[in-house]
């Protein structure tokens, strides 16, 4: 190669990027956050952080205003027909460790949910059970409170703590015997003992005589319709057999009626209907 022919070469390659593209590590989210996960996240985020300026910026009552409008309040959803509400409701928190410990357990039990059963399945689930657990929630306290004398129906309930319990439900049913540390404990256990012992706690909490400010029936709520929707498919299995069983039964007895009235009539030859 002449020296012009090498310089023209070396010209051609120094116009183009000094670093086209990277071979090294690099930080990417695509691995590590699912596509569902990650816009849950993203929304639930973008929600805190207007609930942190209306704070910040705004008098109380604007605050308010905003958590009776969006939070599930069941007075207003049951006589000011604020149907929204049991939907975003989850999108609310109060307070940063709120948010934090939802969207990590979120994470940590949802990803895995996402990827088995793809990302369009997954936002069904989550918002079923957000949904249900909301709903429950305010027939609940409904029938607790008939004529609204007490002040549960008007308090508003905030945050996504009702889909994550039917995540975690989820991931016990389908990961079952996956071993999870026992924060903060240096032990592990398996999911299955970890979810059952956290609906327990849960259960009991919801006999004590409150002030903790968590809504234990709305995480009751999202386990409960989680359960009821994964195994939706052994119910109507089994009511598909009894149904089938039935009509077995039946045209067996309409057999051994029509065999016992016909069995004295002598042969046709032209009638093969039993011959095999």
């Amino acid at each position: 190669m002449t020296p012009r022919l090498s310089a023209l070469k070396l010209l051609r390659m120094g116009s183009r990027p000094r670093y086209p593209r990277s071979y090294g590590p690099r930080i990417s989210w695509g691995g590590t956050f699912t596509p569902a996960i990650r816009n849950i996240i993203i929304a639930c985020t973008a929600v805190f952080l207007l609930q942190t300026l209306l704070k910040l910026f705004f008098q109380p009552d604007v605050t308010s205003w905003f958590q009776g409008e969006f939070g599930l309040v069941p007075l207003a959803v049951t006589h000011g027909l604020r149907i929204w509400q049991p939907f975003t409701y989850i999108f609310l928190h109060d307070g940063i460790w709120h948010i934090l410990f939802n969207l990590l357990f979120l994470w940590m039990f949802g990803a895995d949910l996402e990827r088995a059963w793809g990302t369009h399945r997954f936002y069904v689930y989550f918002f079923l059970t957000g949904v249900g657990a909301g709903l429950i929630n305010v027939l609940v306290k409904t029938a607790l409170d008939p004529h609204g004398v007490g002040r549960a129906l008007t308090i508003p309930t905030i945050g996504a703590s009702g889909a994550v319990y039917g995540i975690l439900l989820a991931a016990a049913i389908m990961f079952p015997d996956r071993q999870i540390w026992l924060i903060p404990f240096p032990v592990t256990i398996p999911m299955k003992i970890y979810v059952a012992g956290a609906i327990a706690i849960e259960f009991f909490s919801t006999l004590g005589t409150g002030g903790d400010n968590v809504s234990h029936v709305t995480h009751l709520g999202g386990a409960l319709v989680g359960y009821l929707y994964l195994r939706r498919g052994l119910f109507l299995y089994r009511a598909r057999n009894e149904y089938l069983d039935w009509k077995r039964r039946r045209a067996r007895r309409k057999f051994e009626v029509y065999v016992r009235d016909h069995k004295d009539e002598p042969p046709h030859d032209s009638d093969d209907r039993w011959v095999n």
